[in-house]
């Protein structure tokens, strides 16, 4: 039997444990999306009624947080979409968010969307991890992660990237693969628009980038 030497295996293990997650939407447990969520799975949230959904159904899909939360304004005390929001949320943009949609993010608040910002930009989801982990335990870390995402490079991003978007399944996953390399995001809404309808696209469009037109 081949023996490694202690040194090498030791290297081993440590490399092993320090490969990050795959994956650059945060995983969600608990949290639903306002644009997948089906009006059956939205009813029973808090504050909600059915001309609430019937709202969200009419105007989704919503390309911000801030979108959705506009959209409730007028139906919804700020106190009542708070208490919402910890079941029902757009994710952001970990990169592009501005202040305000990160307090929008619930248990947040100005320090925590400072940090959020102060890191920027994240490269992959891992990085969020390490870094908000500096103030928070892992519990808040894995809370938190549910309402926020990184965008991924179209033509490097590995399935499990590309399947942590929200509502990609394996067949898109097949379509996002067939047209890469991607020269640009005209040459993505082109390719993808031929398998769902505009709107879709430009919610899809919200998790990726081309890098070389960063």
């Amino acid at each position: 039997m081949t023996r490694f030497p202690t040194l090498v295996l030791a290297v081993l293990v440590v490399s092993a444990v320090a490969v990050p997650a795959a994956g650059q939407a945060g995983k969600n447990k608990d949290v639903l999306n306002p644009n997948l969520a089906t009006d059956k799975e939205l009813l029973p949230l808090p504050h909600m009624t059915e001309e609430i959904v019937k709202l969200i159904m009419e105007q989704r899909p919503f390309l911000k947080m801030e979108d959705f939360d506009k959209a409730l304004n007028d139906t919804l005390t700020r106190e009542q979409r708070t208490e919402l929001y910890v079941k029902l949320f757009v994710p952001i943009n970990l990169n592009k968010a501005t202040n305000e949609e990160l307090l929008l993010v619930p248990g947040a608040g100005r320090r925590m969307a400072h940090e959020f910002e102060e890191y920027r930009p994240y490269k992959a989801l891992a990085q969020f991890r390490r870094e908000i982990g500096k103030y928070v335990d892992d519990a808040e870390v894995a809370r938190l992660e549910q309402y926020v995402f990184v965008p991924i490079d179209l033509n490097s991003a590995s399935d499990e990237d590309i399947l942590s978007i929200p509502g990609v399944g394996r067949r898109m996953l097949r379509e996002f693969r067939e047209y890469r390399p991607y020269t640009n995001i005209e040459q993505f809404r082109r390719e993808i628009g031929k398998y769902v309808e505009e709107k879709e696209v430009a919610r899809l469009e919200r998790y990726v980038f081309i890098a070389t037109e960063e």
